[in-house]
């Protein structure tokens, strides 16, 4: 396969990249580096002769097209997209252009290419998205089916929500073979340190507050980013052409009970000088505007069509996360 993956200097995309470029596929990396990608997550690869890194923003047609040309994909990962909810309420118009503006060019981009090269059938263009188009869910029951309403309620999921209606337009009205992958909240090594588990094991063992929405009550479903690369390379290589997929770890867990899960985790293997529980520097914030509720992802099509199921269960999955962080600073320091 020659894939070209967007945005694989960021958590997702370099774990793709990582997992593809090890199983002997040609892979090229683009990606704008904003403040979100780490070259440093690529250092396993970033010599190896099937991998290649080229420093472009998505927005930027002309240099798209040209590695389109020049490099002859028969696969896309679109994974390049502005992600944090909090960042999105605050400048939501950044999000418009990456995660809108700059999927459009992509497909525009993609569907020269590929009507220029004889519209082949095995090509495919994989959008990779968020269960967060959907809304929110009550914390009484009920699961994300591919069939559910969009319904989102930030910047950010409104943003991806265009963004997959454009995916979907370009298959219905110019016949491009798209596919759509619908993900639960990951974790695992190599994520930024702004996103919830890694902000609270950094902000501990740096003796802060833990700052924790509300009350702590809101439910998402987690997802290890290696059980995510496994289940998006079953969505590329063996996924039905304009079909959806929800990829969800079956790992429901309060906000407040990670929370406290990864102070525990903390106190076992690095305890504080004090002999005090980290659990002691947790403390309640005004809760997020448009604050959802309950995410939770129905995955049985994935694994009924595609044969995916997750291996990660939460605590265990989550222990080799926070090991992971202990042992390498370098990495999320900026020291490295």
């Amino acid at each position: 396969m020659r894939l070209i993956v967007t945005g694989g200097a960021g958590f997702i995309g370099s774990a793709v990249c990582r997992h593809f470029v090890a199983a002997g596929h040609q892979v090229l990396n683009v990606d704008k580096l904003t403040y979100a990608a780490n070259l440093d997550s690529l250092r396993s690869i970033a010599n190896r002769p099937n991998y290649r890194f080229e420093h472009h923003d998505i927005c930027d047609k002309q240099a798209m097209s040209a590695l389109f040309a020049e490099f002859r994909p028969n696969a896309v990962m679109h994974l390049a997209a502005e992600s944090h909810v909090d960042r999105s309420i605050d400048a939501p118009s950044v999000f418009i252009e990456t995660n809108v503006a700059g999927t459009v060019n992509l497909l525009e981009v993609a569907l020269d290419y590929w009507t220029g090269v004889g519209r082949p059938s095995d090509f495919r263009f994989h959008h990779v998205s968020t269960d967060e188009v959907y809304g929110d869910l009550p914390l009484d029951g009920g699961k994300f089916t591919e069939s559910t309403p969009y319904n989102p309620s930030s910047p950010y999921s409104a943003s991806k929500a265009a963004s997959d209606f454009m995916v979907t337009s370009w298959y219905r009205t110019y016949g491009l073979p798209v596919v759509i992958s619908n993900c639960s909240n990951n974790y695992g090594p190599f994520q930024n340190p702004e996103k919830l588990i890694p902000h609270m094991i950094v902000k501990a063992l740096a003796g802060q507050h833990l700052p924790v929405y509300g009350t702590g009550s809101n439910v998402r479903d987690w997802l290890h980013v290696d059980d995510h690369v496994a289940a998006l390379e079953r969505v590329l290589t063996a996924g039905q052409v304009a079909e959806r997929y929800n990829v969800g770890g079956c790992n429901e867990w309060k906000n407040i009970d990670v929370v406290r899960l990864i102070c525990r985790l903390l106190d076992e293997r690095r305890p504080r000088s004090d002999g005090r529980s980290y659990a002691d520097q947790i403390a309640f914030v005004n809760d997020r505007p448009g604050h959802d509720l309950r995410y939770a992802i129905d995955a049985q099509k994935v694994a009924d069509e595609l044969g995916w199921s997750p291996s990660y269960d939460f605590e265990s999955g989550l222990a080799q996360t926070v090991e992971w962080y202990l042992s390498n600073e370098w990495w999320w320091s900026g020291n490295g």
